[in-house]
């Protein structure tokens, strides 16, 4: 038998992983792994107690660590030095490479997000994605795009440039789409800016989750978006009117419905961690919470000073900036989130990792960590009651 490893050859034989804790529960659970490399059952450990030992079994004991799905990230702009609305046909060699990355940062799955940027660029950029070939095993899965603009409101456009803003109607959506609806699985729009109320019931036709955000959209306007069929909104607090005891604005509504997802900036800078922690408690009411990266082309680089659209942002302690100040993104990897909000005490350990891996997969209804999940995306999760530093490894 193989006892205490930190990693296992996952071959085509069955093994069992024991003494495991799952996100959401804090109880020790088994995990048999078939021939095929699956998870084929997930039983609880005094369940697997009772039964009769299989001595032919490999034994990989998680001596009660955690065990999860790899992260999925529904916001990331870029990495290795490539912005995704800068793809085109010679560059796109680029793409398996930060699969490849971001596999390597804990990432199963990820939505290239395409902000702001002339329509030709955009029809460029879902052109190159769209022709990317079927990654290999130990690379994170392209599973769409998520279109951060440009319908957008102005007064909270943030770092997106106001040329290439475009007003919200259905017929600038289909012009947007083009030949790509198919691979669009998200789109950031200001509600408010649809005089029509024809376009969220559009993209809903089309299989495209609607995500608010970038909007100066009221209470009342929120939930009619809501009603129309919205169901998410695009990183929590950032780019929205700030939660008021008179008007509780977009947020507030959707801190209310229990349909509507928020997507979470959780690296200290975006949002303080004070108010992440008040977000939290407040979700569990509701919908629920996801962490995003937002992650920038200068993921994986080092700090300094990169081309951002026609300008330059400026990067520092992962933190991106323009040098007017205003705040970009982020070059730190999703999976820091949820060390994050272990180390600032906000959550438990199941409860973070639950925030970088399931709660994204319930927000596009992928399937989560139960029977038939691929054992090579299975990652450990470790807490040193030392230092109270959470760490991470991929079971492979």
């Amino acid at each position: 038998m193989i006892q205490n490893q930190d990693n296992l050859n996952l071959i085509p034989k069955p093994f069992n992983i024991i003494n495991a804790r799952l996100p959401g529960s804090k109880n020790l659970h088994t995990l048999f792994i078939n021939r095929e490399g699956n998870v084929e059952q997930i039983l609880p450990m005094d369940a697997i107690l009772k039964q009769e030992p299989i001595s032919d079994l490999q034994i990989l004991d998680f001596a009660g660590d955690w065990v999860s799905l790899g992260g999925v990230d529904l916001q990331i702009n870029g990495a290795l030095g490539l912005a995704f609305p800068d793809l085109c046909s010679e560059n796109a060699d680029m793409l398996p490479k930060i699969s490849q990355f971001l596999w390597k940062m804990g990432i199963d799955a990820f939505l290239p997000t395409l902000v702001t940027t002339s329509v030709e660029n955009i029809h460029r950029s879902l052109a190159a994605i769209a022709n990317e070939k079927e990654k290999t095993e130990s690379s994170a899965k392209i599973i769409g795009v998520h279109l951060e603009g440009p319908f957008l409101n102005s007064e909270k456009r943030g770092a997106h440039p106001e040329e290439y803003l475009l007003p919200l109607t259905v017929e600038e959506v289909k012009r947007i789409l083009s030949d790509y609806t198919h691979l669009v699985k998200i789109i950031t729009i200001a509600p408010e800016l649809d005089t029509t109320g024809e376009v969220i019931p559009y993209l809903i036709s089309q299989g495209i989750t609607v995500s608010l955000g970038h909007s100066q959209a009221t209470e009342v306007q929120a939930r009619k978006a809501f009603e129309q069929g919205a169901t998410m909104i695009t990183h929590a607090f950032n780019a929205m009117p700030p939660l008021h005891h008179r008007e509780p604005g977009l947020l507030g509504a959707a801190l209310l419905n229990e349909r509507v997802m928020c997507g979470l900036i959780a690296d200290g800078k975006h949002v303080c961690p004070t108010m992440i922690n008040i977000l939290l408690r407040a979700s569990k009411f509701a919908g629920g919470i996801f962490l995003v990266s937002d992650a920038l082309a200068p993921l994986g680089l080092p700090d300094g000073t990169y081309p951002w659209d026609s300008r330059e942002i400026v990067v520092k302690d992962g933190t991106a900036r323009l040098h007017n100040g205003t705040l970009s993104g982020t070059t730190l990897p999703l999976l820091v989130g949820a060390q994050n909000l272990v180390k600032w005490g906000i959550c438990d350990v199941e409860t973070a990792i639950e925030l970088a891996t399931e709660a994204p997969r319930k927000a596009m209804n992928l399937p989560g960590l139960n029977g038939g999940a691929m054992a090579n995306k299975l990652t450990r999760w470790h807490f040193d009651e030392k230092s109270k530093e959470l760490s991470w490894q991929r079971l492979e």
